[in-house]
């Protein structure tokens, strides 16, 4: 079993299990061990992993680290371990000092669900104030397996680790600036774009007038990046199935169609377009030939299974003016959102995952 399914089967075993662990000696078991093992380390044999190895500098106060996996007798990676509902950002200065009481080269800060990788790129032997790499074991991303895979026993190697490390941590804090940045833009970051298309003075009230414009703007560009990438990922597989799947009901949609006239329905392509872009969202999740539509009089019923008591969400496009998406929470309340144009709709990518992991469990 590779790295990528050995994480998978822990992110499985965390989301199933960790509402039962209650101490942080629990979650070291439960989790993080199998983390270790997963990296090709094997956490019995003390001359690859030393728990509670001894980190302290003047050697009085007996400060010991959770893990450190080892390699000809030194250590080269240092683990810390906390209780998986612990922040970790109050507990970097612990495994600061553990840093620099050992030889390693790598810092890892971890609650068994998230990992922060340090090392000391700024100055030699004091870990960083900020980690290069990080993430979650539950969603690990492509990138970040390519990373975590440098660590594996079979590929560490120190140099490799380090020529990347650099470009990894600044261009995490870049995206967390760029991510601030398109909540709650800065007057500087306004102002930056303001002077590209406005001749005239930035006065507070342009100011104020660019601020929504600048945020609403970028929202808009990254949606069609992502409604474009969505698209171009439903795989040829799943659209030969829609093919077929369309081609087997071709003659009762057509009744149904003609039945759904005679009551005034009419099915817009907007709605269709709209109920592609719920597929696209929600494929991660469930298979999309699950995603079905059901028109009315009043509104646009996207259902999981086709099943009436599993909403996904609404679609109101029947307005002269105004669209709105309605979302439901796990009492199946009905939420109504105003939308501005249909890339909108994939601000609400979190309620319509959500919703279907509720009637899937």
């Amino acid at each position: 079993m590779d790295l990528k399914d050995l994480i998978k089967q822990l992110a499985e075993k965390i989301n199933q299990q960790k509402e039962n662990i209650l101490t942080e000696e629990a979650t070291k078991n439960a989790f993080i061990m199998p983390f270790i093992n997963a990296l090709g380390y094997d956490v019995f044999n003390p001359l690859e992993v030393v728990p509670e190895m001894d980190c302290d500098l003047v050697k009085k106060k007996g400060e010991k680290i959770d893990y450190a996996i080892v390699k000809d007798g030194a250590p080269i990676i240092l683990i810390e371990c906390k209780h998986w509902q612990q922040d970790l950002l109050l507990h970097d200065t612990q495994l600061k000092k553990y840093f620099v009481a050992s030889k390693a080269k790598f810092g890892v800060l971890t609650n068994g669900i998230r990992y922060l990788f340090y090392t000391d790129l700024e100055n030699q032997n004091i870990m960083d104030d900020k980690p290069f790499l990080e993430l979650d074991v539950t969603d690990v991303k492509d990138y970040q397996l390519v990373e975590l895979k440098k660590f594996h026993k079979s590929y560490f190697n120190i140099d490799d680790i380090l020529s990347s490390a650099s470009g990894l941590k600044y261009s995490t804090e870049l995206k967390k600036i760029f991510a601030e940045e398109l909540v709650n833009p800065t007057p500087e970051f306004v102002k930056f774009f303001a002077k590209k298309v406005y001749d005239g003075v930035i006065t507070s009230k342009v100011q104020e007038q660019f601020s929504e414009l600048v945020k609403r703007a970028f929202s808009s560009y990254i949606n069609e990046l992502i409604s474009k990438r969505l698209k171009t990922a439903l795989s040829s597989e799943e659209q030969r199935e829609a093919t077929e799947t369309a081609s087997a009901h071709a003659g009762s949609e057509a009744v149904e169609a003609t039945a759904e006239l005679k009551d005034g329905i009419v099915t817009t392509q907007d709605e269709l377009d709209g109920f592609n872009i719920v597929r696209a969202i929600v494929r991660k999740s469930v298979d999309v030939s699950r995603i079905v539509h059901r028109d009315a009089l009043t509104y646009f019923s996207i259902l999981l299974d086709d099943n009436n008591r599993k909403p996904i969400c609404r679609l109101y496009f029947n307005g002269k003016s105004k669209k709105y998406i309605s979302t439901f929470n796990a009492d199946k309340t009905e939420t109504k959102h105003e939308i501005v144009d249909l890339n909108d709709i994939f601000n609400f990518e979190d309620e319509l995952c959500e919703i279907i992991k509720v009637y899937d469990k």
